[in-house]
Parts: structure tokens; C-alpha cells; sequence
């Protein structure tokens, strides 16, 4: 069983940096697809970025590229999630995700899901 814990979140100014993190503390991680999503109050959870097991090949929403970083760390168990330049629209929860198919990637059928960390982005 996969079960994940999300770290990292608070308050930050816009233009500013937050760093997340998404640690395993049951199975390894190393054979899943891990993913951040976001839910933005009274908005429907979105993608946010997915790094692919194995070559560690990596994918992003258009609103968050080059700002934001996905990594991964399969020894310490953990992906990472980098957000630069925030804006106040980066505000919202932001929720790591865990599969081992190798075609959920940048979609919603993720299998195993944290409980969310929140991410406010003052103006």
C-alpha cells in the first residue's frame, strides 16, 4: 500500500518560491508514475505537473511551465514539487499522487492520493 503525506505548504508573496514534497511511508515508489494536482477554491481539481517512473521523463499544465519542477528521489522515497515565481492564482491545495500504470501520467486516474497541502499566494 502506498500512502502518501504531502509537506511544505503555506504563505508566500507573489513572486516567490515554495518547495514541496511527497514522501511514501508505505510501499517504494520507485515503479509509480507520481503527480501534483491542485484544487483552487471553488475550482475543480487540475494537473499540475507528473514525472514518469523509470527514465523519469516529465510533463506540465501550460500554466505552470518553466515556473514549477517536478523531481523525484526514488532512495529517500519522495518527489518533489519546485514552484517559482508564484502567483495568487498558484493558490490552492496541492495534492501528490501515486499509479503504476504506465499510462495514467497527466490525467485523474491516479490509484493512490495524499491528503493535501495548502498553498496561499498573497498579491
Amino acid at each position: 500500500q502506498v500512502q502518501l503525506v504531502e509537506s511544505g505548504g503555506g504563505l508566500v508573496q507573489a513572486g516567490g518560491s515554495l518547495r514541496l514534497s511527497c514522501t511514501s511511508s508505505g510501499r517504494t515508489i520507485s515503479g509509480y508514475n507520481m503527480g501534483w494536482f491542485r484544487r483552487a477554491p471553488g475550482k475543480e481539481r487540475e494537473f499540475v505537473a507528473a514525472i514518469r517512473w523509470g527514465l523519469g521523463s516529465t510533463v506540465y499544465a501550460d500554466s505552470v511551465k518553466g515556473r514549477f519542477t517536478i523531481s523525484r528521489d526514488n532512495a529517500k522515497n519522495s518527489v518533489d514539487l519546485q514552484m517559482n515565481s508564484l502567483k495568487p492564482d498558484d493558490t490552492a491545495v496541492y495534492y501528490c499522487a501515486a499509479d503504476p500504470r504506465w499510462d495514467v501520467l497527466a490525467n485523474q486516474r491516479y490509484t493512490f492520493w495524499g491528503q493535501g497541502t495548502q498553498v496561499s499566494v498573497s498579491s
